[in-house]
């Protein structure tokens, strides 16, 4: 069975001659498929995202949401056969290219913060990361981290720099972990698991990141198990939807 786009990909209102209407799609799969040790992971999967766009990519668990999103960015291989591109370069081949222009968000063992740190220090250590051999990172104090957070967080709190992260409430969490990822400047960002957290408010002040973000012109896929999600947002034009089966 082949997953498909199930809607158009939602976006803010923009004008009639905005470029993304004409761009070069940021995402498009054909028969795209990952097979393991134990059998099929997902797939095969047709799809194709518009830049600048919010997608929702549902499935059960072990349907194989967070490969598929790990893959879109570079960071798994999928079946030889495969047809892939994203931000115009073909995938496995510029896999690297691929990985400088994105990031992948929400994923257990790739972007964890260290529960007992300052939100400085987790600020400090990505700047560093980021920062030429050279350069002599400070550690940011409550000014820097509300510049570097604002255009995430929102109407939500934005944290101070001593605060520990572990004092974060779930959406702050991972609205940080947001805000330090675009530190990169990704075309391209993939979040899993946006279900995973447990307060509806929270997790709509999240959502209303998500789409700041593709107004700002980053392309935007998330996972959920399921599409109910949508009918709570509440937006004028919904994400777009992409629906997995169970291998």
């Amino acid at each position: 069975m082949s997953a498909t786009m199930t809607a158009a990909p939602g976006r803010a209102e923009t004008g009639d001659d905005d470029p993304r209407e004409t761009a070069p799609p940021a995402v498009r799969a054909s028969g795209l498929r990952l097979d393991g040790s134990r059998g099929r992971v997902y797939g095969p999967v047709d799809l194709e995202i518009a830049p600048g766009t919010v997608t929702l990519l549902t499935g059960r668990s072990g349907s194989g949401k967070t490969s598929l999103l790990l893959t879109l960015v570079g960071r798994m291989r999928p079946n030889r056969g495969s047809d892939l591109v994203v931000l115009g370069r073909r995938l496995p081949a510029r896999a690297a290219g691929v990985q400088r222009r994105s990031a992948a968000v929400g994923i257990h063992g790739l972007d964890d913060l260290d529960e007992e740190v300052t939100v400085a220090a987790a600020l400090r250590e990505r700047e560093a990361w980021l920062a030429p051999w050279y350069s002599v990172v400070r550690t940011p104090d409550d000014e820097h981290v509300a510049r570097v957070c604002a255009g995430v967080f929102g109407r939500n709190e934005v944290p101070r720099a001593r605060q520990l992260v572990h004092e974060l409430d779930e959406a702050a969490n991972l609205q940080l972990r947001l805000a330090l990822a675009l530190l990169s400047s990704p075309e391209l960002v993939v979040v899993d698991d946006i279900d995973a957290l447990h307060d509806t408010d929270g997790r709509r002040l999240v959502w209303e990141s998500l789409r700041t973000l593709s107004e700002r012109g980053v392309t935007v896929i998330t996972s959920a198990a399921s599409a109910g999600e949508l009918s709570r947002l509440g937006w004028e034009t919904l994400p777009g939807h992409v629906a997995l089966p169970t291998p």
